[in-house]
């Protein structure tokens, strides 16, 4: 048992305000996903080095003219995640994590990308590798998915958080398709986090040598505490983010808030790291919310 009693007390407040607060302000919460879904977008396919930026990202999105050229790919990966994510957000009332799922979001995600491979596991001759680590050959992969989601769904004693974290690692060291893997398996953490009713995370192109790092340590020892804390943090920040928007708090970016309250910004931008104070990112600003 990796997440201790704090961590999860820390959680179980934010989550129980979060809840008792969003009642009758779903429209609220639509509009701050629909606000949200280029900057996941961007950071998701940037882990993957897309060479978009938010801002072209934003535009692809709403359908209007990016000032450079880009490549038709990374035009189709930017619109094809926003899809499956939306897909994803309006499936976590429903079924559980299948297969079905798994395979019909990849197909959703490089459909027009690479449609020999779309919805499709690696099949004989067909291996990929990140970095150093070369994946389970193509024979092994349906019985590892499965054996995969049966642990998940099985695992009624594990924090949920635990669970998640486990699973992700599992699946990118399965890495079941030729390409797509890291962007699903982000896509899936978040259907997992919705269905236990917590509000979808972004994980940061800026902190991905963090989030790397945590699959080196599974792959090496099966340590799981550093994608835990990944998703600590992520969830933490998700939360005060939704949160100072639901208590309509007034949002400041946090060099204001340092300037207004004579502190410290470098002391500050360190607590909003650690989510000790109730900051969160909006376009890669740290902001806060502030009692008006």
């Amino acid at each position: 048992m990796s997440i201790n009693k704090d961590t999860r007390l820390n959680i179980d407040q934010l989550k129980h305000l979060f809840d008792s607060l969003k009642t009758g302000k779903e429209s609220l919460l639509d509009m701050l996903w629909e606000v949200e879904i280029s900057e996941a977008v961007y950071n998701s396919n940037a882990i993957e080095n897309s060479t978009l930026t938010i801002d072209e990202t934003e535009k692809i999105l709403l359908e209007m003219e990016v000032a450079r050229k880009v490549s038709v790919r990374e035009v189709f990966e930017a619109k094809n995640l926003a899809r499956v994510s939306s897909y994803i957000k309006n499936k976590t009332s429903g079924k559980q994590l299948d297969e079905e799922l798994i395979l019909f979001s990849h197909k959703m995600l490089i459909t027009g990308i690479n449609d020999d491979i779309a919805g499709r596991l690696r099949k004989a001759g067909e291996y990929v590798r990140v970095g150093a680590y070369i994946a389970p050959a193509p024979e092994h992969l349906p019985a590892m998915l499965r054996s995969a989601m049966l642990e998940y769904s099985s695992n009624n004693t594990s924090y949920f958080l635990e669970k998640i974290a486990k699973f992700h690692l599992e699946f990118e060291h399965i890495h079941p398709f030729c390409d797509g893997n890291g962007r699903i398996g982000r896509v899936l953490m978040n259907y997992q986090l919705m269905q236990f009713g917590f509000p979808p995370i972004i994980i940061r192109d800026k902190e991905k040598y963090v989030y790397y790092n945590t699959f080196k340590e599974y792959s090496d020892d099966k340590k799981t505490i550093g994608m835990e804390k990944v998703l600590f943090l992520a969830i933490l920040e998700s939360l005060h983010k939704r949160i100072a928007y639901l208590q309509g708090d007034k949002i400041v970016t946090l060099s204001e808030y340092a300037k207004k309250n004579k502190q410290a910004l470098n002391i500050l931008l360190n607590k909003a790291k650690r989510q000790t104070i109730n900051a969160f990112r909006e376009k890669g600003v740290w902001k806060i919310g502030v009692k008006q």
